[in-house]
């Protein structure tokens, strides 16, 4: 069965800096302080973007004394995979089909 997208995520996903952040977190989880020296971004921008992809449910959080840390959940990544794998199996198979117009 076909379910539709996540707009939610895929507007989360959708911000340069939020997917350069994913990809970071692809690799290591990563503080804040981590996320500003990689990026460049500055700390309250950063922590916005974050706040997004928190609420996404893209990324949990782990605090560490004064510091949060940042941990991908890749069940969700995987999951919108799937979703666009089965868009592009419909679409295979809808190739041939054309609505006329009235």
């Amino acid at each position: 069965m076909l379910t539709s997208v996540d707009p939610d995520l895929i507007r989360a996903l959708g911000d340069p800096l939020r997917l350069r952040i994913v990809t970071l977190l692809a690799r290591e989880t990563l503080c804040t302080t981590h996320l500003v020296e990689e990026t460049g971004a500055k700390q309250t921008n950063l922590s916005n973007h974050l706040k997004v992809l928190r609420e996404a449910g893209v990324v949990d959080t782990e605090p560490c004394g004064r510091f949060t840390y940042y941990r991908l959940r890749p069940e969700v990544l995987a999951g919108l995979s799937e979703q666009f794998a089965a868009l592009a199996e419909s679409a295979r198979g809808a190739a041939g089909n054309k609505r006329a117009c009235p």
